[in-house]
């Protein structure tokens, strides 16, 4: 009889799927390894279905990072307003096997420090979920764009009220709340595409990077928007594209979805001279080509290396790996000024929580506090971190291209790359 792939985390579940892969002929006894268990399976098994075994990825801490940080509200729309600002010295993990990645942020955070620090700005903080509704004539799409614009407020309130009875616990075999009492609803903004409305949910989640309560309360909205417009659909989606969602895209890269964050640095020529062995004018040239490359490619966003830094971070503190593409679209610039050159760099759709999903790992959250990233504020602090951290790679990265021949950056994948074995 056949053995029917089993998706619980029990004990003996765990076993069982175990033992199967050590019946496949190419096993050996190197290929334990993943079934010794460094955290207890029964705190793991509660991050995904088939839990079956686990890995280990090496982490290296690199800093200080020192780095001025806002503190921000968030009004409507997910415009950030900043209300207070304090430096700090932070030390980031780094979750990752490329070589010379560690070493290179090393070197940025340097020559950063060396400069007086970095500073970052949130720009906006919203996540978005897209709800497409499908009728049978566009004249019926566009009825319900126009019936959601005159009824957003009513909508808004609805979502965001604490005694919405759909937040209160559910009945036996539903204990949870059918929407989340922690995702507050900013907007819905509305777009016909032929006999489709698209209707764009704007919510901000707090702490947690919040797809999970986007989704339940979308689920709510939808139903309530055809309560109420007594517009019947032939079809509703919950996503339908729009807003991007482990998809690049426009709404990503511009801002919109997820954290908007800048992060600075005006570096002397003292500091690109000693620290990085390059001068302003070098990585201008190197911004110049680079930008037209870009453009030759239809590249969406511009930036050196910024996924190396986003998914070295986010591995090391439990974010969606999923959302590491969006995460990472960025746009750097230069801009020369009399003591030497800014370097600037925004990432427009950083999605990023300080609870919930695989921050929960034990692992995780010890990072997470190292980096004092727990309470009120902690998401919107880990934003700026990761931006600061991932300018500070730029920076280096960029350097080492900029330099003669391109030699250092050679050398660096020469001496730290592939050719470490």
């Amino acid at each position: 009889m056949r053995y029917r792939w089993s998706h619980r985390n029990h004990p003996q579940a765990i076993a069982e799927r175990q033992a199967l892969l050590r019946q496949r002929p190419d096993w050996t006894e190197a290929d334990e390894w993943p079934f010794r268990w460094s955290v207890d399976p029964e705190r793991l098994g509660r991050f995904q279905e088939c839990l079956t075994g686990e890995m280990v990825l090496p982490v290296g801490v690199v800093g200080p990072l020192l780095v001025s940080l806002g503190q921000y509200t968030i009004e409507d729309g997910g415009v950030a307003r900043e209300v207070g600002r304090a430096t700090d010295t932070v030390f980031v993990p780094l979750a990752h096997t490329e070589g010379g990645l560690s070493a290179s942020m090393l070197r940025g955070m340097r020559a950063a420090e060396a400069a007086g620090g970095v500073r970052t700005y949130l720009l906006r903080d919203a996540m978005t979920r897209d709800s497409a509704f499908v009728f049978r004539t566009p004249a019926e799409a566009v009825a319900l764009a126009e019936w959601v614009r005159s009824e957003e407020a009513g909508l808004v309130a609805w979502c965001n009220d604490p005694a919405n009875p759909l937040k209160q616990p559910g009945g036996p075999g539903h204990p949870l709340p059918v929407m989340s009492q922690h995702a507050r609803l900013l907007g819905v903004d509305t777009r016909v595409v032929g006999p489709v409305c698209h209707l764009l949910y704007r919510f901000w989640t707090g702490e947690a990077c919040g797809p999970n309560m986007m989704t339940r309360n979308a689920y709510a909205l939808n139903r309530r928007v055809v309560e109420l417009s007594r517009l019947v659909p032939d079809h509703v989606f919950l996503e339908a594209n729009l807003g991007g969602d482990k998809k690049p895209s426009h709404e990503y890269y511009a801002g919109g979805h997820g954290k908007t964050v800048l992060a600075t640095v005006t570096l002397t020529h003292d500091v690109l001279r000693h620290h990085l062995h390059i001068t302003a004018e070098a990585l201008k040239t190197l911004e110049w080509v680079g930008l037209h490359g870009a453009h030759a490619s239809a590249m969406q966003s511009f930036g050196f290396t910024p996924a190396s830094a986003v998914a070295a971070i986010f591995a090391a503190t439990g974010q969606d790996l999923g959302m590491v593409g969006t995460s990472s679209m960025a746009q750097g610039s230069l801009h020369a000024v009399p003591e030497g050159i800014t370097f600037s760099l925004q990432l427009g759709g950083l999605e990023v929580g300080t609870v919930g999903g695989g921050t929960g790992l034990p692992h995780a959250r010890a990072w997470l506090r190292m980096m004092g990233c727990e309470g009120p504020g902690s998401a919107q602090r880990l934003a700026q971190i990761i931006a600061a951290a991932t300018l500070c790679l730029e920076v280096s990265a960029a350097a080492s291209m900029a330099s003669r021949g391109s030699e250092n950056f050679f050398r660096a994948h020469w001496e730290r790359g592939g050719h470490r074995n």
